[in-house]
């Protein structure tokens, strides 16, 4: 029978182990501390969750790749479901059916082999991949120029969809007390669910307008050029029931949207 690794003292009823990362010290070296006092490898529960604490090189490659399939999904959070159109885009999604096909279509190779002009896109994303710009992954995803979008924009400023790229990479990794105490939800400490909800639909409104012209130009049969992404999803979607129960356009916008972020430098957003 396999033992599992110790829990450290001095947890505290419904927080947990919190109490001993709120002191003077960084996280990490408080957690250290614990190391040096419980082994390479222990649990501390953070709210209603339980953390695995690895700070041996042999444990942590144990866990991240020999039994990596283990740790691959993350535990839920707000920011996942309200952002991430419910755990839809590749970067949040659990691993399974679904993400590995998702990841295979987003994937250079499987995008080369499904686009006809595939020797000209191979030589151009190896060129710019290592400091593409917003303008550039737009062009290629939806084929439009985030200048070229602003420009129409007469209701809103500029750069208010630029800004809630910006935002949305700042609230996913920022910490929210009811990912880890969810009776706390309803009270929305610091406003944060409804940020990430504003920030959410800034967003969505310039995808599903994107994906809407999208349609219509298949529809009516008049696409011209090399098809960007959001062509080459829409026609890899038409049987998205092998996927999973969420819709196309949703799988869609999600994914294009894990490409813009992915592929945008976090300083191009400033």
């Amino acid at each position: 029978m396999k033992r599992a690794p110790s829990e450290a003292a001095g947890a505290w009823p419904l927080i947990g182990h919190f109490n001993l990362l709120q002191g003077s010290q960084p996280p990490h070296i408080a957690l250290g501390n614990l190391a040096d006092k419980y082994g390479p490898i222990f649990t501390v529960k953070l709210g209603v969750h339980r953390i695995l604490i690895v700070s041996n090189s042999e444990m942590a490659k144990e866990c991240l790749k020999t039994n990596d399939k283990a740790f691959a999904t993350r535990p839920k959070a707000l920011a996942m479901d309200i952002l991430g159109y419910n755990y839809t885009m590749l970067g949040f999604s659990p691993y399974g059916p679904y993400w590995r096909r998702i990841r295979n279509i987003i994937t250079l190779e499987h995008w080369i082999a499904n686009n006809g002009n595939s020797q000209k896109l191979l030589v151009e994303m190896k060129g710019w991949f290592s400091d593409i710009t917003l303008n550039v992954i737009l062009k290629i995803v939806v084929n439009r120029r985030y200048v070229d979008y602003v420009s129409h924009r007469e209701e809103k400023s500029s750069d208010e969809w630029r800004d809630s790229l910006r935002i949305f990479l700042e609230l996913s990794g920022m910490f929210v007390v009811s990912d880890a105490l969810p009776l706390l939800r309803w009270m929305d400490l610091g406003g944060v669910e409804k940020s990430m909800k504003k920030t959410a639909k800034n967003i969505d409104h310039a995808l599903e307008k994107w994906l809407e012209e999208h349609k219509q130009k298949k529809a009516s049969g008049t696409v011209k050029g090399d098809e960007d992404f959001m062509d080459l999803m829409l026609s890899l979607l038409d049987d998205v029931k092998e996927l999973s129960n969420r819709s196309a356009d949703t799988i869609n916008k999600a994914t294009c949207l894990t490409l813009i972020l992915g592929a945008s430098d976090t300083t191009s957003l400033r």
